[in-house]
């Protein structure tokens, strides 16, 4: 997929999360040791950075014409899909129920000989496709940049859209690749010694819908996205 010139941060621009395949890496967290850190957002500051952003997107897409939203798994998905309601009762243009879908990277990652690959999820994509449309990757955490980087490769194979852009909902910094997001949800200065964990009820179960940062044991800082 080459650049195209009406994005701001081309093709390689666009970002990614914290997780490693697994979700065991530096960036990222199982549920089960969020309680042991800091809470940074509360289900109701998540719901008004999801707010936020779905007013950012259209405005910079001035309106709803051609937008995609791809989630990627896992919790990327269900923020997708709330992005989705979110436009869709902003803009009735949008049609979530045709223009929300998902899109897994695990196959297109660069470090499936050294990580266990977690089982590869269905990609769902919308009915139109993505030719000449304007694709908005969601994602939770954004970290390395090495999942996004895939999602572009996976992006590639389905068809080329007339631009790419990236929402997120915490961008925690410490990229390895050069790739920002278009859309943020929050901005959190972090240690990579410290673990970001965000907290779904559609993930997640019966857990408070939050994001945490902990401090991560050494014996798994070692390993990172």
């Amino acid at each position: 997929m080459g650049p195209d010139p009406t994005a701001p941060h081309a093709a390689r621009s666009v970002a990614d999360r914290s997780d490693g395949p697994t979700g065991l890496h530096a960036g990222h967290d199982r549920p089960t040791r969020a309680r042991d850190g800091r809470t940074v957002l509360s289900a109701a500051d998540i719901d008004r950075a999801l707010t936020r952003v779905a007013h950012e997107i259209l405005e910079s897409n001035r309106g709803a014409r051609d937008l995609i939203l791809l989630g990627v798994p896992s919790r990327g998905v269900p923020l997708a899909r709330r992005l989705g309601d979110k436009l869709e009762r902003i803009d009735p243009e949008f049609d979530a129920a045709q223009s929300v879908g998902q899109l897994d990277v695990t196959l297109y990652r660069d470090d499936l000989r050294r990580c266990p690959a977690r089982t590869p999820e269905p990609t769902v994509v919308p009915e139109q496709g993505v030719d000449d449309a304007v694709v908005v990757l969601i994602d939770d955490v954004l970290y390395s940049g090495r999942t996004v980087r895939a999602a572009l490769d996976a992006v590639a194979d389905l068809g080329r859209p007339r631009a790419v852009r990236l929402a997120v909902l915490v961008d925690r910094g410490h990229r390895e690749l050069p790739i920002r997001a278009d859309f943020v949800g929050k901005n959190l200065p972090s240690s990579s010694a410290e673990r970001v964990s965000v907290l779904l009820s559609e993930t997640d179960g019966d857990a408070e819908e939050s994001v945490v940062i902990s401090d991560v044991p050494a014996r798994v800082a070692d390993g990172k996205d």
